[in-house]
């Protein structure tokens, strides 16, 4: 009977695992966008994450829109922040050198932050509840509604950006821009149509991400480190690879799980909270460019 026991929970930890990586790797595909589109580290990807939280509070806050509408209103949102962020921000920087666009990364961080104080005065606000209360139970085993089915609805958003990238004439131009700008636009394609495009993209799944790590929960500017606990799985799956942030999230998501409920109670809850950055270390050290990075090779 214990050994039974053993395994619902292992199955029950794993499981938990998987949900919660691809829930990772949705926050990690917003950076890898961003990156292979114009070669930008969005590190203000965690505040942009919180910023339209503050927005879809204020949309369900205001009893005059009903659910689905305020929902939608709250992604129409993120792709007018997408594209202001893109135009007025990043767009000067094509062409500058990396250190510019990392410290301008880092004062749209410090923006954001400033204008969430400023419009909401940085007051915990009650999250709306928009999946369910009731657990989902599958057998012995028992999620969260918003782990579970927003575990099932990252992977139906992964299969369908892979399905877009590498499939679609569309997503193949994204790929092209991804590459060599200066090829891409001999080719005819527009990089700043491509660009903007991919802050879209970031901002909404920031927005997706938004309503399910924090459905129900209390609202504050501290779930920006949402964006920090991806962080490893972008730099494990190599900045690139949009399959592999999908690979390296469920790695990240079970050996999370497994130390929260095997070694957390021996260190006080610390190995959970390191462990996706000691593997990040010790991946980077024997991969620089990460799992799924694409290669660099140098013609001289």
């Amino acid at each position: 009977m214990e050994w039974e026991y053993f395994f619902i929970d292992l199955a029950q930890y794993t499981l938990e695992g998987v949900l919660k990586g691809l829930l990772y790797a949705v926050v990690a595909i917003a950076f890898i966008v961003v990156y292979r589109s114009g070669r930008i580290l969005n590190l203000a990807q965690g505040e942009i994450l919180v910023f339209m939280a503050y927005v879809i509070w204020t949309f369900f806050s205001l009893t005059v829109f009903p659910f689905w509408i305020a929902l939608l209103l709250s992604f129409c949102a993120a792709v007018l922040l997408g594209l202001i962020i893109e135009r007025f921000i990043f767009r000067p920087l094509i062409g500058q050198p990396i250190w510019a666009i990392i410290m301008v990364s880092i004062g749209l961080m410090i923006l954001i932050q400033g204008i969430v104080q400023v419009g909401w005065g940085g007051i915990e606000r009650p999250f709306p509840q928009i999946f369910p209360e009731a657990p989902v139970r599958i057998g012995e085993l028992i999620f969260t509604s918003s782990i579970f089915w927003g575990g099932i609805i990252a992977l139906a958003i992964v299969a369908g950006l892979t399905f877009v990238f590498n499939r679609t004439r569309w997503g193949l131009k994204l790929t092209a821009v991804a590459e060599e700008h200066q090829v891409a636009q001999a080719m005819g394609i527009s990089v700043k149509k491509s660009i903007a495009v991919a802050w879209i993209i970031g901002c909404a799944l920031s927005t997706f991400a938004a309503i399910v790590f924090l459905n129900g929960q209390t609202l504050t500017f501290a779930a920006a480190v949402i964006g920090l606990h991806a962080l490893p799985v972008v730099l494990l799956a190599g900045l690139e690879s949009i399959s592999g942030a999908v690979v390296a999230g469920i790695i990240v998501g079970i050996g999370e799980s497994w130390a929260a409920a095997y070694l957390d109670p021996y260190t006080e809850g610390a190995m959970s909270q390191a462990f996706p950055y000691v593997l990040m270390l010790i991946v980077l050290l024997f991969r620089p460019q990460g799992l799924f990075g694409w290669k660099i090779i140098e013609r001289v």
